[in-house]
């Protein structure tokens, strides 16, 4: 009966040490989410400057297309546009990496903190039970003196 109430009574505390760590994963998940929402909503932010500004290429395209006089001139006016396309286009791929760099970023800053806070307190569980041994070690070197002393001491007043 003693080792079932025994079993049952460090199963609770199991269950009790389990509470701090499911919270900092319940935070951690929450953190993480919000990182995630913010990269996509750039992401989609982006996607949408992206196809307004290529459609609006395009559109500049045709004008001039129908104001070319020759094959020449419509060739060379395609041409003269494709520096400014380009320059669009390597824009919208540095912004992905911005935006692709900063939520890396803070993902990891999410996990690094996670990670810290569980490593922290097990640590700290596991110097609590040997700062307890050596208070139990030290009492115990104290009672075996104490004894040692009144055994002597004894022994005097006898003598």
């Amino acid at each position: 009966a003693e080792t079932v109430r025994e079993a049952v009574s460090g199963s609770a505390e199991t269950l009790k040490a389990l509470k701090s760590p499911v919270r900092l994963l319940a935070r951690s998940s929450v953190k993480l989410t919000s990182v995630s929402q913010t990269a996509v909503k750039s992401l989609i932010e982006l996607q949408s400057d992206v196809v307004t500004s290529a459609l609006s290429d395009v559109a500049l395209r045709l004008e001039r297309a129908t104001r070319a006089e020759n094959i020449v001139e419509l060739v060379r006016e395609q041409i003269d546009l494709t520096p400014a396309t380009r320059a669009r286009i390597a824009e919208d791929a540095t912004r992905v990496v911005t935006i692709v760099k900063v939520a890396g970023r803070d993902f990891r800053n999410v996990a690094r903190h996670a990670y810290e806070s569980i490593v922290e307190k097990a640590e700290k569980e596991v110097e609590a039970p040997k700062a307890a041994v050596r208070r139990k070690t030290a009492a115990a070197k104290r009672a075996t003196r104490k004894a040692g002393t009144r055994a002597r001491k004894a022994v005097r007043k006898v003598a």
